[in-house]
């Protein structure tokens, strides 16, 4: 099997999405989307930007490599009554079965950053795009503070060495990683423009319960924990992750969790 696929497939990570629905609500009402536009989202999950946006009536289609993420989503679609959004199987790298200048828009929020081969990424998202319609990503930054860069890089101090070839998904938050790749693609630098915004976390539970989640249902952090455990070094991690939990909640309740991540957000006018 794909790996990208197996390690997305692995938990269940609409447990996770349902703590980020708020903010996916919210990033989608600041993206401008209207009526009848056709919206693309990669890497969509179970569709935390994908559904808001066809509530605001815009003709979605969701790709994700995750089976089990694509039927969830189409089941959030049909329990809503929702017949202008649907989710199928694909890969962000190689979207064969999407015609050239399909989309209005193309968003791909912490979706697309973790496909392989991300020069093909680019040029993908290029390609289905019609002219002068956007791309709008958001990516994770390598070795910031906040909640996500931070679990990615204590799992991996855990995690045997990535094969050779690998690129890491955190090179999506590098600005200049992105005006090469995107540069690739035909898009001019000045077409390209970047801002670092919040997503932030709401779960109902204690950071401790929260962090659960991830080793449950998160395949990076399961990952993490399995080779941990091989070498008897479970515990340890599990103890950075809950300080990292803890420290980083804002929530005035002992019982609930509110915590924010920053992540660089991309905007492109497809040439």
């Amino acid at each position: 099997m794909n790996p990208n696929k197996a390690l997305w497939e692995k938990g269940d990570f609409t447990r996770i999405a349902e703590s980020m629905r708020a903010s996916g609500e919210e990033l989608v009402a600041n993206l401008g989307i209207t009526d009848g536009q056709r919206v693309l989202d990669l890497g969509c999950g179970d569709g935390t930007t994908a559904v808001p946006a066809a509530r605001r009536g815009a003709e979605v289609l969701g790709v994700d490599i995750a089976r089990n993420l694509v039927e969830a989503g189409n089941a959030r679609a049909e329990q809503e009554g929702l017949t202008n959004v649907r989710f199928q199987e694909g890969d962000a790298s190689e979207l064969n079965e999407l015609d050239d200048d399909s989309f209005d828009a193309v968003v791909s929020i912490f979706g697309a950053m973790f496909a392989p081969r991300p020069f093909d990424v680019a040029k993908e998202m290029v390609r289905v795009t019609r002219s002068t319609g956007r791309i709008v990503m958001g990516n994770w930054i390598p070795n910031d503070p906040t909640l996500v860069a931070q679990i990615l890089r204590i799992s991996s101090a855990y995690s045997p060495p990535p094969p050779e070839g690998f690129v890491s998904p955190m090179t999506w938050g590098v600005e200049e990683n992105v005006v090469e790749r995107f540069g690739a693609a035909g898009v001019a630098p000045e077409q390209i423009s970047f801002e670092r915004a919040t997503y932030r976390f709401e779960y109902e539970g204690t950071p401790s319960a929260f962090l659960g989640l991830f080793r449950t249902y998160y395949g990076p952090t399961m990952n993490a924990f399995e080779a941990a455990q091989s070498d008897g070094r479970a515990e340890a991690l599990q103890g950075e992750l809950e300080a990292l939990f803890d420290e980083q909640n804002e929530s005035a309740s002992p019982d609930t969790t509110s915590i924010p991540a920053t992540y660089l957000r991309v905007s492109v006018t497809a040439p």
